[in-house]
């Protein structure tokens, strides 16, 4: 039974830490981050209410796992594409300058020789995606054009590990062979093109099939055991777990299910990695900083200073503009988690000590907590001449327009959108309507319009008006007061059910309404009477006259209820004034086809 007590109760402690820290450091505007790394020192190395946190450290990484899915999901292959440069130029180039200047200032300190000096300037070339992710993550600038450039070179450094890993067995002296390097390279290609030909033939029929049977947990069970298994698929292949999510996360990006899969994973994402920042803060080694205190408190600067340095340097030569490079600047001089691996590694190998390593870690996890800081601090550096956009090349999210249902009247409106050079953002929640749209070039995305997180995930923060355009009253309304409650400054355009449905949405005060059936229904009387003999002007001139009087009629019964504007109808023909006095009177008791209708009309 102690085992899972103690299991029960540092889980207790980690959430409660989390859920006292974050509120507190967010108020004080020092971001969530710091919050978590402090609530963590205070739970280990103050109080020692965790002891183990390398453990706990471990299954947390699954945090930045599935946070690298959710930016893959967003990132499509043509525009991974377009990335490139950043990617294999600006990241090759930082990894390559920051590395080879680290590199000999580690051999000026006299701490290691000329091995272990090449594995710790590189080690600490690497930065932390789960930091810099997060912070771009809390400011909504992801999609910036720095935000973007700082994802390329977190990219590369993630790609990197692979080779880095293979250079600590060739500086050992190449204990698994002269040919282990090439192998491991090879097996990681593999790995890689596996998972390519995965996801592009596997995982979108996988979650068809499970959308077709509308179980819920099915469909969240899928979306953890995708991310969990890519992510171990590439660890075996000597790759980080990170980047094998991020890879199924791109496979996925062109797919209907996406948004779905994003607000599936993403409490996943969000709790877990609250846990991996607190669990960083567990493992700092306070007795290491303490012994090696005047050593730390110049490297740990030092080593900030030189790769802020360095990457302002690379960015302005690559073409950044001066906010955008010191934006990057300060938020990549961190040390990453991947330093963590390396040093251990190289440490067991015996290019150096345990306790060169200890300290190594002790620095990277001391510049992890000072980079919330630092980025806070980057905003005094900047000019505020420049004018930061969103990059809108995502297709289908961040659309001006969100439309949830994608009905007959939804593909009606949206042809007009389209052919109008609007971006249409659509979610679905029926799998057969997105297969059949789909096999006509449509780009609608698999959801339940009536979820807030489903929502988010389609870019309604960025959306001027949403379109709501589902079939059943009652998720109709439900999507209506869920926008209306969360998103009040939204317009909100609503396809009404039928008159009293339109009432009902008009006193909830949404922007516009319309009846499905009342543009055709004129239509259709109009075309009639045409071919009655009507002239069409005159068929035209009566159908908009009716429109107003539906018009004027719905006013009135918003304010006075369903039974208001009754005179307006026509329920017995109009019959124009005889230019010659007839020879009898009119036949009170004739029987007219069209009478009792008015009561008929009230649904219409």
């Amino acid at each position: 039974m102690s085992a899972p007590n103690a299991l029960f109760s540092e889980t207790i402690l980690l959430l409660g830490g989390a859920v006292v820290a974050a509120p507190i450091f967010k108020k004080l505007g020092l971001g969530t981050v710091l919050g978590y790394l402090a609530a963590g020192i205070v739970i280990g190395p103050v109080f020692h209410g965790i002891t183990d946190g390398e453990q706990i450290l471990g299954v947390a990484e699954l945090g930045v796992v599935f946070l690298l899915f959710i930016i893959g999901l967003e990132l499509k292959p043509s525009r991974l594409w377009q990335m490139r440069r950043d990617i294999f130029g600006l990241g090759t180039g930082q990894v390559v300058v920051t590395g080879l200047a680290l590199t000999a200032l580690a051999w000026t300190s006299g701490v290691v020789d000329w091995r272990g000096s090449i594995v710790a300037g590189f080690g600490l070339a690497l930065s932390s995606t789960a930091f810099a992710m997060q912070i771009l993550e809390g400011d909504g600038d992801v999609n910036t054009r720095y935000g973007q450039r700082s994802f390329s070179m977190l990219l590369f450094q993630d790609l990197a590990i692979v080779p880095l890993l293979a250079l600590i067995s060739v500086l050992d002296g190449g204990g698994k062979g002269s040919n282990a390097p090439l192998t491991d390279f090879a097996v990681a290609v593999g790995a890689v093109a596996a998972m390519v030909v995965a996801g592009r033939y596997l995982l979108t029929p996988l979650f068809q099939v499970i959308a077709r049977t509308g179980a819920r947990e099915a469909m969240i069970a899928a979306a953890l055991f995708v991310v969990m298994g890519s992510a171990s698929l590439m660890q075996l292949a000597g790759l980080s777990m990170a980047m094998g999510a991020f890879l199924s996360g791109v496979m996925l990006a062109e797919s209907s299910y996406r948004h779905e899969l994003e607000a599936d994973i993403e409490p996943f994402r969000g709790v877990l990695l609250a846990i991996f920042f607190i669990a960083v803060g567990l493992s700092l080694e306070l007795d290491v900083l303490f012994d090696n205190a005047l050593f730390v408190i110049v490297a740990v600067p030092i080593v900030m200073a030189v790769k802020a340095t360095i990457i302002y340097g690379l960015c302005r030569i690559s073409g950044s503009p001066h906010d955008d490079a010191i934006r990057i600047a300060f938020l990549l001089p961190q040390g990453g988690e991947f330093g963590f691996v390396l040093f251990t590694t190289a440490g067991a190998a015996g290019l150096m000590s345990t306790s060169t390593a200890s300290l190594l870690v002790a620095i990277v996890t001391l510049s992890m907590a000072l980079t919330p800081i630092g980025a806070a601090l980057s905003k005094r550096l900047l000019n505020g001449d420049e004018h930061e956009e969103l990059d809108e090349d995502f297709e289908g999210a961040g659309a001006d327009v969100l439309m949830v249902g994608f009905s007959r009247f939804g593909q009606i409106a949206a042809q007009i959108l389209l052919a109008g050079g609007r971006s249409v953002t659509v979610i679905e929640f029926s799998a057969d309507r997105i297969r059949q749209a789909s096999s006509f070039g449509f780009r609608i995305y698999f959801g339940d319009g009536t979820r807030k997180d489903v929502l988010r995930s389609a870019g309604i923060d960025r959306a001027k008006i949403v379109l709501v355009c589902t079939q059943k009253k009652e998720v109709t309304d439900k999507v209506v007061e869920l926008v209306q409650a969360d998103y009040p400054h939204t317009r909100l355009y609503v396809r009404s059910y039928d008159r009293i449905h339109s009432i009902e949405l008009r006193n909830k005060g949404v922007d516009y309404e319309l009846r499905e059936t009342l543009e055709s229904g004129l239509l259709f009387g109009r075309r009639t009477l045409e071919a009655l003999g009507v002239p069409e002007v005159d068929a035209y001139e009566i159908g908009e006259d009716i429109r107003k009087r539906d018009e004027a009629r719905l006013a009135l019964q918003v304010s006075e209820g369903l039974q208001a504007g009754r005179d307006m109808l026509f329920s017995h023909p109009v019959r124009p004034e005889p230019l010659v006095k007839p020879k009898r009177a009119a036949d009170p008791f004739e029987d007219d086809p069209l009478a009792g209708t008015a009561d008929a009309t009230a649904e219409a």
